[in-house]
């Protein structure tokens, strides 16, 4: 009979281990404290450990580089250019606000480099229509910032979910939705708008339908006189990453680097949304932010205004650690990168998102560390 429990010490050898009876199968090995051996645990704990170790290494490798990134001293300079940008949410055009916001909205913004407004203004139908009934202040919200904020430009931020990933949203394929995409710019434009700012989730990688869309309404703004700018995804933080990503989820997440530059030639201002990033620590975040800003210098032509976007709200989920995706850290990994890259660029911002999930500490560390630093 099997044993079950610890041997008795005072049980002799012979005891201990009989012979098995004729014909019957033989019994695995016993160990030193008399349980049974299983052949198969050795080297079934062996790949474990080495499955552990291919994960774990780049994960540490990864983030001890992007910590090494938040290392060093931005360069003198690397501060605002009063080219900042920041996304302001729908209540501004749909008659929640009254003009004492505007007055405090004025005070907030004053002596900061925040120069554009991005006012949700949507969403597009998944036809690519816009019903005017989603924006019907519009008209005072501009006149309004125009009087209180001089110089301060309104674009009506338009955006969908692309069925991209799922039955339901925008298809870009169709030629009749981008079309009515280019209709929905030009009424938001004829109602007063400064520009159109798109921000079509989520996109992948080389969509050449986007780029032909955008070369479309690159047309409209300019005759017009406006600025066209994008909501753009993050680059890949490894060549390719993008492609891998997207063997294992839907959403592969990343832009390549190339189309990335693609779509910044295209528009006047790209704002490149660097949070939601999944890091753990303010250390690799700022690392990552660095990381982000000068891949996409590199690609940006010196036309075209880039910003770099701000975590202006808290949340704890496992795409958003809200302890480690600090404004501070953004900011300070945003001047890390400029200094790196392209310390005397011009055309470069950053662009809090958003007005209505913004705390004092937000305001103060983008105060601190990128306006008066």
């Amino acid at each position: 009979m099997e044993r079950t429990g610890p041997r008795d010490p005072e049980t002799t050898a012979d005891e201990a281990a009989p012979e098995p009876a004729g014909g019957d199968a033989p019994t695995a090995p016993e160990g030193r404290d008399g349980t049974r051996r299983r052949p198969w645990v050795r080297p079934l704990r062996r790949t474990a450990l080495v499955l552990a170790l291919l994960l774990l290494v780049p994960l540490l490798a990864a983030g001890t580089a992007l910590r090494v990134n938040y290392m060093g001293d931005p360069a003198d300079g690397t501060y605002t250019r009063d080219r900042d940008a920041m996304w302001l949410g729908h209540a501004w055009v749909d008659g929640r606000k009254k003009d004492a916001d505007v007055t405090a909205l004025a005070r907030r913004l004053e002596d900061t480099g925040i120069r554009d407004l991005y006012v949700h203004s949507g969403p597009l139908e998944h036809d690519g229509t816009l019903p005017e009934s989603a924006y019907p202040r519009a008209r005072w919200l501009i006149d309004a910032v125009h009087r209180e904020l001089p110089g301060v430009r309104v674009q009506a931020f338009l955006g969908d979910v692309l069925a991209t990933e799922g039955p339901d949203g925008m298809r870009l394929a169709r030629a009749a939705t981008r079309a009515a995409v280019v209709r929905s710019a030009e009424q938001v434009l004829d109602a007063g708008y400064d520009g159109v700012h798109l921000d079509l989730e989520p996109l992948h990688s080389g969509d050449r339908d986007y780029l032909s869309l955008l070369d479309d309404l690159r047309a409209v703004t300019r005759a017009e006189d406006a600025r066209l700018s994008v909501a753009a995804h993050q680059i890949d933080p490894l060549p390719a990453l993008h492609s891998v990503a997207g063997l294992f989820a839907d959403h592969p997440k990343w832009w390549s680097q190339e189309f990335f530059g693609q779509v910044a030639r295209r528009v006047d201002q790209i704002a490149l949304m660097s949070y939601d990033t999944a890091q753990p620590l303010e250390g690799t975040y700022g690392g990552y932010v660095a990381q982000q800003t000068s891949l996409a210098l590199e690609v940006t032509p010196p036309t075209t205004h880039l910003l770099m976007g701000l975590p202006f709200y808290y949340e704890s989920n496992p795409s958003h650690w809200g302890h480690a995706e600090t404004v501070a850290a953004a900011v300070r990994g945003v001047r890390l990168g400029l200094s790196r890259t392209d310390a005397d660029r011009e055309l470069f911002g950053v662009a809090p998102y958003i007005d209505f999930a913004a705390t004092e500490t937000n305001w103060e560390e983008y105060r601190e560390g990128w306006v008066n630093p």
